[in-house]
């Protein structure tokens, strides 16, 4: 067997341990040049930015406020925290869905790309990230790297290239906003 054999062994093995285990659901969103991505279940629905009222000596993260059909909605710029640039094109508000929250918080991003699933085979954790270098995974923040596929893929089911989205863990990024976010 060559080298190239036992790879596709290998690669085939851990898919066959992995088809077991459910495909996880996310919502992928641009944050400047960035593809990110979060849970579907942490999204309570995505709404256009309406006016946003600023809060005295909030984090620099937090835009501030805004009505949302009636209710109270923080809204938070991530990218401030995870030093992405942002090109000024937020053209979205992620409302989160999170339990024990006092009042709603949505998080703006560029766009919304898709809602779509990986299968633990396309996820890298962060224990297999040592050689990405992005300050969300310095910080934490991150639940691991999804793989997308773009493409083809060739007889042994590769594919032709593969973007690299980071999956955000949003309840780390809210409490890190919430208790040392810049400007506190």
């Amino acid at each position: 067997m060559t080298a190239t054999d036992s790879d596709t062994a290998m690669a085939r093995e851990k898919r066959e341990e992995t088809a077991a285990e459910p495909a996880t659901e996310v919502v992928e969103f641009m944050l400047g040049a960035e593809r990110c991505a979060i849970d579907i279940d942490a999204v309570d629905s995505i709404v256009e930015p309406k006016q946003i009222t600023r809060v005295p000596r909030a984090p620099e993260a937090v835009e501030g406020v805004m009505d949302l059909r009636g209710e109270t909605t923080a809204v938070v710029d991530p990218t401030l925290f995870l030093a992405i640039e942002n090109d000024g094109t937020a053209a979205n508000i992620l409302v989160l869905d999170r339990d024990g929250d006092k009042q709603k918080i949505g998080i703006r991003v560029g766009s919304v790309e898709e809602v779509t699933s990986y299968p633990p085979a396309q996820i890298d954790r962060n224990g297999d990230l040592a050689g990405i270098q992005t300050s969300a995974i310095e910080a934490d923040l991150v639940q691991g790297v999804l793989r997308k596929h773009l493409g083809e893929g060739d007889e042994d089911g590769v594919p032709e290239d593969i973007s690299l989205v980071l999956w955000l863990d949003i309840a780390r990024l809210i409490d890190a906003i919430s208790t040392d976010g810049p400007g506190v």
